[in-house]
């Protein structure tokens, strides 16, 4: 009898714990929809849920609230709902909200960026309680990830006359595994788990959110134990915690959705040559900078597209540094002493690490005789006045990676024109009609390999210098158990976490 009252008495402690958490601001809308700050972001993604989600590994995409899904043909695709879905309130949820939702966030009633991701839908038509048809303009690569946007209920929401100011953004009904129960602006933010939630009852009771806006303040407060799951600089891993941190602490380190390259101005005649790029690219250290930059916490970056996701090219290697090869393709190219190749590196002073970045590439290329100098300047000053007026000869910036990358934006010859983002002016007959044929397909396993080809082609060309990934550093108590690690990052599963508060 003593055995079962302990075993009883242990279940009711791992579900009645609480997971503290911190963000740096205030966040402003607690709507999907409106959530364009990463407080919002953040809390939503615990409160709302979408038709459609990445599995874990990143690689395939599952049903959320869908049940299932398939593509009736190349430009309509049907949404089975789950039955057993029910809004915080109560309210199932339905088919009749996805259609609301559709309707809303194209609306003129809503100023959202979200709503580009469904500039490629024609019609969203209801079937029947639990089944959805959508319908594009044309067949779509990104189809599905259109739908992986949080559905809003219809019920509250079609009586609301200004979605933008309404009090739903402050009190919230979706129907994720918490649902907010405090909302207090610059103090605290509390979650409580969903009894009914679809999928089951999130392991961990409550999820608070502290409102700190000082990074050091909350690194002083993960060092005191007061935050279960916080995020370390390189530097502060490396120097500025101790052993009795790694005790409390588990460190989880894994590479950001985020590159930094050196971009060519390529309408001018010394980057022309191909050769010249090529030099570049192998008189750089890659090492020596995430060693300097990062204490060895990041990794060489090798393309356009994330590491371990369906569009990366396992099969294209990282440039090794060979000085001796990069003056030789330099004479070829007609530089010598007499003669070197000069130019301009031009960053923003709004992240030290790039500045830094550009202070030890110009060191690294003195070696091969290349002369650079260094333009540092404020952020907005920066882009108004170099980077889209093309005034540049090379820029030294930063990319998102994302799990299903677009890259007509960045590597189309459409997208060399005035405010669009490729602005080094990158012209490739061939990477222009895959990422056409990509953008076409709605098939998953050929737009993978459409993209593993676009990323040859890419790196083939050296428009870029691809140099590193940084990596999130994450630390979680040792409490917290059921943590796993992927390219998704850590909370792909956080319904699944337990706190174990027995000593």
């Amino acid at each position: 009898m003593k055995f079962i009252m302990i075993i009883i008495s242990l279940t009711f402690m791992l579900y009645s714990s609480t997971l503290n958490l911190t963000i740096s601001s205030n966040p402003s809308r607690l709507n999907p929809l409106l959530a364009t700050d990463s407080a919002s972001s953040e809390i939503t993604n615990f409160l709302f849920n979408a038709l459609v989600k990445y599995d874990k590994h990143g690689k395939e995409i599952i049903g959320d609230l869908a049940e299932s899904y398939y593509f009736e043909n190349n430009v309509t695709l049907i949404f089975t709902l789950k039955k057993n879905v029910k809004w915080h309130d109560g309210v199932p949820f339905s088919a009749k909200d996805v259609k609301f939702t559709y309707e809303l966030i194209t609306s003129p009633k809503v100023v959202t960026p979200y709503s580009s991701s469904f500039r490629m839908v024609k019609d969203v038509e209801v079937l029947d309680k639990y089944r959805v048809k959508v319908t594009y303009k044309e067949p779509y690569f990104k189809a599905l990830e259109t739908w992986m946007s949080s559905i809003v209920p219809k019920h509250i929401l079609e009586k609301e006359k200004n979605i933008m100011s309404s009090s739903f953004n402050k009190a919230p009904v979706g129907t994720g595994a918490y649902k907010l129960k405090k909302l207090e602006f610059s103090k605290a933010i509390e979650l409580v788990a969903n009894d009914e939630y679809f999928e089951g009852r999130a392991k961990i009771d409550k999820i608070t959110f502290s409102v700190i806006a000082d990074p050091m303040t909350r690194f002083l407060m993960l060092k005191d134990g007061g935050i279960d799951v916080g995020n370390l600089t390189a530097m502060q891993l490396d120097r500025q915690v101790d052993e009795k941190f790694f005790l409390k602490y588990r460190v989880i380190k894994k590479i950001a959705h985020a590159y930094t390259y050196l971009g060519f101005n390529l309408r001018l005649e010394k980057f022309k040559d191909l050769r010249v790029r090529q030099a570049l690219s192998l008189a750089i250290d890659r090492d020596q900078l995430m060693n300097i930059l990062f204490f060895k916490y990041a990794s060489k970056c090798s393309g356009p597209f994330l590491p371990g996701s369906a569009g990366f090219n396992k099969n294209i290697k990282v440039p090794q540094k060979d000085l001796l090869k990069a003056k030789k393709l330099l004479s070829e190219a007609g530089y010598s002493k007499l003669n070197p190749l000069e130019f301009e590196i031009s960053t923003s002073n709004s992240n030290s690490t790039r500045v830094y970045a550009a202070q030890i590439m110009q060191q690294q290329l003195s070696k091969i005789g290349v002369k650079v100098t260094l333009k540092i300047m404020e952020w907005q000053a920066f882009l108004n006045t170099v980077v889209f007026p093309r005034k540049f000869e090379t820029v030294l910036l930063g990319w998102s990676l994302s799990l299903s990358p677009d890259p007509y934006l960045l590597w189309h010859s459409d997208n060399d024109k005035v405010g669009g983002f490729n602005f080094i002016g990158f012209h490739n007959k061939k990477v222009d009609t895959l990422i056409e044929q990509m953008q076409t397909s709605i098939k998953r396993e050929q737009i993978a390999t459409f993209q593993q080809e676009i990323f040859k082609e890419i790196v083939d060309e050296v428009p870029y210098l691809f140099l590193f990934i940084p990596h999130d550093i994450t630390v979680v108590d040792q409490k917290i158990k059921r943590i796993e690690p992927t390219i998704n990052g850590i909370w792909h599963n956080y319904k699944e976490w337990e706190k174990v508060t027995i000593k």
